[in-house]
């Protein structure tokens, strides 16, 4: 076997400001002063109406905007047409220049606005230029923010901003971040949302402990310090908890869907209802004030999928304005208005207040004593791989587009492009998508987006291999190894593999291919021989990826079932489990003993039974999980020079490869579990459990979105006293790609291919839920239970990866860093029939050399024709390692050489505003005795320094070489 091996090593250029600025003009101020005139000396009380427009949850992404009806079990499942809704607000918008209104989900907007003609673009045009019609959040979708990865969350993101800043300028871009629905707030996306300009950010759901401590001391609204490494103010916002989640007050709510009375204003009528209307609002309005120390309170006018009707909606608010500030004439000291999230924050702040600081997260998030929302931090497992598996591959799309040029587009393969797969994975970060928290259909559908996107950059990929290899030989992408199926791997006698490492580093990566022959010869680009091995139906090789490229040396070897690799990891000779794990660089050992277990889900059939785990919350029947088998039969699978492989199984439905490959500082722990057995009436939430003799003293640690990691702690939280109601579930956190446990001298890691839920309940453990299969609902509004039917209607089979690292706590870092890294961004394999042509270029590099080990390539992506976006990113936390949480220096000169750079702009994270253009509302805060992280500066306009955790975007203007 030959392979082709691509490595593409970049040049950046940075020439000083040639692009041109857009014009910000007054517009954006214009916006600001047009917010209503509100009253220094009363209450002001902020009316937002607004739409929450799932992103796809009980129908599907089409279902809600066409509002087609579906049934399920002869019941119709939620009324909802997001057309309906747009269409009917602007109309009403036009009729009172005082009215209002807010829009989040830019992926239905993006839809309504292609099917409007021009007569109605120009009138919502002058609508957002009025200020009248806003945009906040500005993304794809409300993503979740439990189970996203941050790179995918800043994609998401920029696609939609960048729509509406190239449809309505400045005063289309959000300056409030606006999440009223995601079941617990990530401190990642508080700092990615400062980071992209956002003055402040609003949510609806917040733990009913930590509200109610909250209300009772007046902190509904704070300030979040997002990063313990970043240079306050820059991860700095301001962040508000809205009083009724995401609703109006009760009895307020006009919309065609609800049953509230109207405000009857006739007084010639017999059910005139005025005086009781305007007393209604003005006991709520002195209530929810109690709970916030300024002189202005937000209400929301509005819900899911409402104003369908507008009118409804705007008539009655109209007379509820109109009567309750009639009544300021007799002393009363209430002002209503129509306002928005930005018009009441810019109040806020010239308020000149000192607001309380918060450090930590809103995770986890419970709604009551047993209703703990943390099942769905594993809910769907297969999904949420499927996603981070899309993720890596739009990323290689994105970068081949760069550097394959505008042929990769439109070459000998035929049309292909990203802008599929970008909207496929926005709508994927939906907080109903890969929460994995919607209907089977909707899953099954969001499955089928991110494929057809694949569908789109698979045709662009295989264009610019062609011009980069100068070879245009039909290339397949094998879609099934993860089930060892390979249709061109196993019928041909000979064949290139060609492999592409999105990472600007080296990595070593291992290959498993499955095949028919016995004996293969392996050779590299050069023509050397690559170590390699036949086992079953496997041939195993090991590649070292150069920076966007693949070099191979080889697997497999000698081992026993006690040992792995000179006794690093040993098996109990009675049991099978695992029982050591030992680093050979400093000669320590920790007695680590894993094993899997299933917590026996809570059972009820209706509202009136005890609380049940459901597709969100978990909540098992007993704080002792069943163990699956106390015993594996284990058996030696391959044993070579590079790689051995115990595989361990624990019962017909749950098994794992243990591996462990020369040269690497992990162990892999290759898991297989399901169909998840139901058929005793329960369900079943499985984890697996790492048991060690770590002194962990109830402390262990998981990181947000894929970045920093948090300090936690059993049975605590950071800013109230906390009453623990489920000794399990309330103790369990979401993970993206890490979590640890450690003492003074030791630390074990965990790194996962998938966001999971995982929990430290014992000193020195470490649990991850792995697969969810359950037989009610949890009656949260999916109205059906967590039960994957998998492709044979017998339950969902899930595999996956953890990577185990054993270290010092010092340098624990440098290993799951990039470690974690790699897992994120994988090598992509295509294949070829035959033997590469004599003229087909079999190594191509683009980067010069690799990054510095601090530094992560997160984004090279074609913006326009002659323009490329990229992202910087320092990958370490400040402090947690000592050779890379320091400032690191590129020089953009030297980065690329494929690129001839002829201009290059900084712009904020979102990448809608020029870097020097930022200027965000600042906020007084209580003071902190943590001493604050310094930044370094730029040495010269040709060279970018990084702080720990620090993302800098630029802008490129770029000729092909």
């Amino acid at each position: 076997m030959a392979g082709l091996y691509l490595s593409f090593l970049f040049q950046l250029f940075f020439c000083l400001l040639l692009l041109l600025h857009p014009s910000t003009g007054n517009a954006l101020v214009e916006s600001l002063q047009s917010c209503p005139a509100t009253n220094p000396s009363m209450l002001n009380v902020h009316l937002v109406p607004h739409t929450h427009d799932d992103v796809g949850w009980l129908k599907t992404v089409d279902q809600y905007y066409y509002g087609v009806i579906v049934f399920s079990d002869r019941n119709n499942i939620q009324h909802a047409g997001v057309q309906y809704i747009l269409d009917s607000v602007i109309d009403q918008l036009q009729k009172d220049p005082a009215r209002r209104f807010i829009y989040v989900e830019t992926a239905f907007f993006y839809r309504w606005w292609k099917q409007q003609n021009q007569s109605t673009q120009r009138i919502v045009t002058q609508l957002v230029n009025e200020g009248r019609l806003e945009f906040i959040n500005g993304g794809w979708c409300m993503s979740d923010e439990a189970t996203t990865h941050y790179s995918a969350v800043i994609d998401q993101m920029t696609l939609g901003l960048r729509f509406l800043n190239d449809t309505f300028g400045e005063c289309g871009r959000p300056r409030v971040a606006w999440h009223i629905d995601p079941f617990g707030h990530a401190r990642e996306h508080a700092s990615i949302f400062a980071q992209m300009g956002y003055d402040g950010f609003f949510f609806g759901r917040l733990d009913y402990q930590d509200k109610a401590r909250r209300m009772k001391t007046k902190e509904m609204e704070m300030l979040w310090r997002a990063s313990e490494s970043l240079t306050p103010p820059l991860a700095d916002l301001f962040t508000g908890v809205l009083p009724n989640g995401y609703n109006p007050p009760e009895g307020f709510c006009w919309d065609q869907s609800c049953n509230d009375a109207p405000i009857r204003d006739d007084p010639d009528l017999e059910d005139y209802n005025v005086d009781e209307i305007v007393q209604k609002f003005l006991n709520a309005s002195y209530r929810q004030a109690g709970f916030y120390k300024a002189n202005h309170i937000i209400m929301t006018m509005g819900s899911d999928f409402q104003y369908e009707n507008a009118n409804l909606w705007y008539k009655n608010m109209d007379k509820l304005i109109k009567y309750v500030n009639a009544l300021q004439a007799k002393g009363s000291k209430v002002n209503v208005l129509y306002s928005t999230p930005s018009c009441y924050l810019q109040e806020l702040n010239l308020a000149n207040l000192t607001w309380p600081l918060k450090t930590d997260d809103f995770f986890p998030y419970a709604d009551d004593a047993h209703d703990f929302w943390t099942g769905y931090f594993t809910s769907r497992p297969a999904l949420k791989l499927y996603e981070r598996l899309s993720n890596s591959r739009l990323q290689t799309c994105n970068q081949l587009e760069v550097l394959g040029g505008p042929k990769s587009k439109s070459g000998p393969f035929g049309e292909g492009d990203s802008d599929t797969m970008k909207r496929a994975m926005g709508v994927a970060q939906h907080h109903d998508a890969v929460s994995g928290t919607e209907k089977q259909h909707v899953a099954y559908d969001y499955a089928r987006r991110l494929a057809t996107g694949w569908a789109h950059c698979e045709v662009l990929v295989r264009n610019s291999l062609a011009i980069l290899s100068g070879s245009e030989a039909p290339r397949v992408f094998c879609e099934n190894l993860n089930i060892s199926v390979c249709p061109l791997t196993e019928s041909s006698h000979k064949f290139s593999m060609n492999v592409y490492n999105p990472l600007g580093r080296t990595v070593s990566w291992p290959v498993r291919l499955p095949v028919n022959g016995s004996v293969y010869s392996v050779t590299d680009a050069n023509g050397r021989a690559v170590d390699s091995q036949v086992g079953n139906v496997f041939i195993s090789l090991k590649c070292t990826c150069y920076i966007y490229d693949m070099k191979s040396s080889c697997l497999l070897p000698l081992l026993s079932v006690r040992c792995i690799n000179n006794k690093s990891v040993t098996f109990d000779e009675t049991t099978g489990l695992l029982s050591s794990l030992t680093n050979l660089e400093t000669n320590q050992t920790i007695q680590l003993t894993q094993n899997f277990y299933w917590y026996n889900a809570s059972a009820g059939n209706n509202k009136e039974s005890p609380q049940t785990s459901g597709a969100y919350i978990f909540r098992p029947n007993s704080s002792d999980p069943f163990v699956i088998n106390k015993t594996a039969e284990t058996q030696i699978v391959t044993v070579s020079s590079t790689v051995q492989e115990v595989t361990q199984w624990f019962s017909p439905w749950v098994s794992q490869v243990v591996r462990l490959y020369e040269g690497h500082r992990e162990l892999e722990l290759e898991w297989t579990v399901g169909p998840v057995p139901v058929a005793d009436g329960l369900g079943k939430e499985v984890i697996t459990r790492l048991d060690t003799d770590i002194k962990s003293s109830d402390y262990f640690y998981t990181d947000s979105n894929g970045r920093e990691v948090l300090e936690r702690r059993k049975d605590y939280r950071p800013t109230w006293e906390l009453k623990q109601t489920e000794p399990v579930a309330g103790n369990y956190y979401p993970i993206n790609s890490r979590a640890y446990i450690k003492d003074d001298k030791h630390q074990l890691t965990v790194v996962t291919d998938r966001s999971q839920g995982a929990s430290s309940l014992y000193n020195g453990s470490l649990e991850i839920m792995l697969h969810r299969r359950l037989l009610y609902d949890d009656y949260r509004g999916v109205g059906e239970p967590l039960s994957e039917p998998g492709d044979f209607s017998d339950g969902l089979v899930a595999r996956g990866r953890l990577l185990l690292t054993f270290t010092p706590p010092d340098t624990a870092a440098d290993v799951h860093r990039p470690l974690a890294q790699g897992m994120v961004l994988q090598p992509l394999l295509s294949f070829q029939d035959g033997t590469p042509s004599a003229n087909t270029k079999l190594e191509f590099s683009g980067l010069q050399t690799d990054l510095p080990p601090a530094v992560h390539l997160l984004t090279l992506s074609q913006w326009d024709e002659d323009t490329v976006l990229i992202r910087l990113e320092h990958q370490y936390q400040a402090k947690e390692s000592k050779t890379h949480s320091q400032p690191v220096t590129v020089n953009l000169q030297k980065l690329f050489s494929t690129l001839d750079v002829l201009g290059a702009s900084e712009m904020s994270l979102g990448a809608n505003q020029w870097k020097e253009d930022m200027d965000r509302l600042q906020w007084n805060a209580e003071k902190t005795s943590k001493p604050l992280p310094l930044s370094a500066k730029d040495p010269s306009p040709w060279e970018v320094t990084l702080n720990p955790m620090e993302i800098r975007t630029f802008l490129l203007r770029v000729r092909q070489l």
